[in-house]
């Protein structure tokens, strides 16, 4: 399950308003969406659950899934539950104090109280301590060392976390049990409000658009000390900074995270994976020391990432088959593109986020296929029939708004609605008429020429699927059926980078004879823009270490995946696989294939880079065997396979066992394939001459004109 919104609250136990000004030991609410993080300040419990209702009710309506994290604790030792509900179930346990405690829209509230009548429950003195001196009840000593005889424990397990507070202290700093009292109760009033909509982890491992977690801010203090913008407010930059830190984290590991813990006693998010936090406050909210800081201020912010390892192979595996290596791939990837709803006139290329459903029938009530004259069937029989014409007639847009009597029969256009007691029309030119009457020969078949409502489409039925990428049809589909609306992810950005001292940027430059302008870069940057992506154009750069490592930098902040090209093997001069191993997480894998052996998958600041062979046929071949299906499942439209065809052969060729080749190919007018006559991978022209490539299996092949090949077509790896 991922996440589209995070929500992080710092909780207050306050018992009056919190200052006008915003100020520290308040309530602070950070918001983590796709295009930024906002953190707003509230002075009252009452508010904030009103603000946190609302953005619920608007994500949820909106089809974004939503995880809230709560600074205080969800739950307390098993052995009060038990006492106080005769269960452990802590969510019996939240109905209960729902009951006791009452928390005025002012923040007055009679905590001290339920605290003390709760004591009651128990032997000798406590659990629960921490009052006023004016609260004077012996029951609630002030201080927690005049407690004794309770029999209960001090903490749960996620208590013993370095800073944690038991949960039973009420007064004075780090009063997390006032905090639970409090907060608890206003939790179940949403769970009240939202039903089966919300769901609190560990308590409960449904999944539901809404996800309620407890957090513990401390745990990455020191980032968040060091990440703080100058003299914020500590409270402030928590929520900022670890909503931003929960949207930057893997979705994986983060839904894995919220399930993690005592599903009895509750858990704190992200124990015991701190360093996981940490790195992805960090990728969240890069420092000028890091990183150059994008000059636009709109630029996007980092989307989820992917494991640093996902594409490491198993230790002494050499030649990779192809198969096995898309079988890898697919199997590491996952989308990494939030959603959004745009208008289904803009929705062409996008990739569809959740099933969409119609709102109405298609067509919305019964009516005419064809131009003609309709009438009641029972009212008809065999050889000639004669029918008096009522006045008017029914077209589309139109209606006939009478009832037509039985025995006779109106004129009627093609999609016209049926008027009452007409469900049946004869085609016009099986007809005769003097304006008054209709003349036919019968027996006319019932409900003949005319279309059932909801025939193409009924309303609440499935209408697009999740993971469809939107075509023209698709959009008419959307608009005949009312939607206005789709939702879709977003737009997946490929940065593509090329390297080499021996590459000239640009045509428009001069290219002394050692050297050559870049055929690669407009090549992948061209098949970004068509398979509906958006291209980040990461220039050029020559073979120096600095300089690739700052374009990659630039790639992780504004882009979802790297293409490059050339320095993916392993010599002297690839730079490219060098850094990717020296400073990020790189896989070299040997492809047993012809043309494009190495192919280069690493990690770098969690954004997954392909290094693809710096020969433009290569680095083609590889694109479009590999980065193709794997831009797809990134962007939601799920793992493509491209479909070929069986062709004769009109070349000749004995193929080698051991690897897979791909030859470039077009058909000719016989049908049969037919190859470039270089097989050498610096022939660009062979690219433009071929419309698809021929694949040879992994086996030997002996290939005469007349063998049935394989033949995928250009346009089935989505290349136009």
């Amino acid at each position: 399950m991922s996440f589209d919104t995070f929500v992080v609250v710092d909780w207050s136990g306050a018992s009056k308003p919190s200052p006008a000004k915003p100020s520290k030991d308040a309530i602070w609410i950070g918001v983590a969406r796709e295009k930024g993080v906002e953190a707003s300040y509230h002075r009252t419990r009452h508010d904030a659950i009103e603000t946190l209702a609302a953005l619920f009710e608007a994500e949820r309506a909106a089809g974004r899934r939503v995880v809230a994290g709560f600074d205080f604790p969800f739950a307390y030792p098993k052995e009060f539950t038990q006492a106080l509900t005769g269960s452990s179930d802590p969510l019996r346990l939240w109905r209960a104090l729902s009951e006791r405690v009452e928390d005025a829209p002012d923040n007055a509230n009679n905590r001290f109280q339920v605290a003390a009548e709760l004591n009651d429950l128990f032997p000798g003195v406590g659990p629960f301590w921490g009052c006023p001196e004016t609260f004077a009840d012996p029951r609630l000593p002030t201080r927690g060392t005049q407690r004794e005889g309770h029999g209960l424990p001090e903490r749960r397990a996620c208590d013993g976390t370095p800073g944690a507070q038991p949960v039973w202290k009420l007064y004075t700093t780090g009063s997390v049990g006032s905090q639970a009292l409090l907060g608890i109760p206003r939790l179940q009033a949403l769970r009240t409000r939202f039903g089966d909509d919300i769901a609190v982890r560990p308590f409960e491992s449904r999944e539901a658009p809404i996800t309620l977690v407890e957090l513990f801010p401390s745990l990455i203090a020191r980032t968040v000390a060091e990440l703080a913008e100058p003299d914020e407010i500590k409270d402030r930059a928590q929520v900022r900074i670890l909503a931003g830190a929960l949207r930057a984290l893997d979705p994986q590991r983060l839904d894995a995270m919220t399930r993690e813990g005592d599903a009895k006693e509750g858990w704190i998010l992200g124990l015991g994976h701190e360093d996981a936090l940490i790195a992805a406050a960090r990728r969240a909210f890069p420092q000028p020391s890091e990183l150059a800081m994008p000059s636009d201020p709109e630029s996007p912010l980092l989307p989820p990432r992917l494991r640093d390892d996902c594409f490491a192979m198993p230790q002494g595996v050499a030649w990779v088959p192809v198969d096995e290596a898309l079988a890898k791939l697919q199997g590491a990837l996952r989308p990494v593109t939030g959603t959004t709803t745009i208008a289904t006139a803009r929705a062409a290329g996008r990739v569809l986020a959740e099933d969409v459903a119609a709102k109405r029938s298609n067509p919305p009530m019964p009516n005419s296929a064809v131009d003609g004259y309709g009438f009641a069937h029972a009212t008809t029989g065999s050889g000639v029939q004669r029918l008096p014409l009522v006045a008017g007639r029914a077209a589309a847009g139109q209606p006939y708004p009478h009832a037509v009597p039985a025995g006779q029969a109106v004129r009627i256009l093609t999609g016209a609605i049926l008027p009452e007691g007409v469900d049946t029309v004869v085609l016009e030119e099986d007809t005769n008429t003097d304006g008054t009457t209709v003349v036919f020969d019968g027996p006319i078949k019932p409900r003949a020429n005319t279309r059932k409502d909801g025939e193409d489409v009924a309303a609440g039925a499935p209408a697009l699927t999740k993971g469809q990428r939107l075509r023209a049809p698709d959009l008419a589909l959307a608009s005949a059926l009312g939607i206005a609306e789709l939702p879709v992810h977003r737009t997946l950005r490929v940065g593509v980078l090329s390297t080499g001292d021996e590459i000239i940027a640009s045509p428009e430059l001069p290219a002394a004879p050692h050297k050559i302008w870049d055929a690669n870069r407009p090549m992948l940057l061209s098949l970004a823009q068509g398979w509906h992506y958006e291209p980040v154009d990461l220039g050029h750069v020559g073979d120096d270490a600095e300089e690739i490592a700052e374009r990659l930098h630039e790639g992780a902040r504004e882009a979802d995946v790297i293409l490059t090209s050339g320095g993916a093997s392993a010599g002297d001069e690839d730079h490219v696989s060098a850094l990717l191993r020296a400073r990020g997480t790189l896989s070299s894998w040997r492809i047993a294939l012809k043309p494009g052996r190495p192919l280069a998958l690493a990690m770098w600041e969690g954004v997954p880079v392909f290094g693809l062979p710096g020969n433009p046929v290569a680095a083609l071949v590889c694109a479009l065997v590999f980065a193709r299906p794997a831009l797809s499942l990134m962007s939601g439209a799920g793992w493509t396979a491209p479909q070929g065809f069986t062709v004769p052969a009109a070349f000749g060729k004995r193929k080698k066992p051991g690897r897979r080749e791909y030859l470039r190919a077009r058909l000719n007018a016989e049908g049969a394939a037919e190859v470039f006559g270089s097989e050498g991978s610096g022939r660009i022209s062979g690219l433009s001459w071929a419309d698809g490539l021929v694949e040879l299996p992994d086996e030997e092949m002996n290939v005469t004109p007349g063998t049935p090949v394989r033949y995928i077509p250009y346009a089935s790896f989505g290349l136009i």
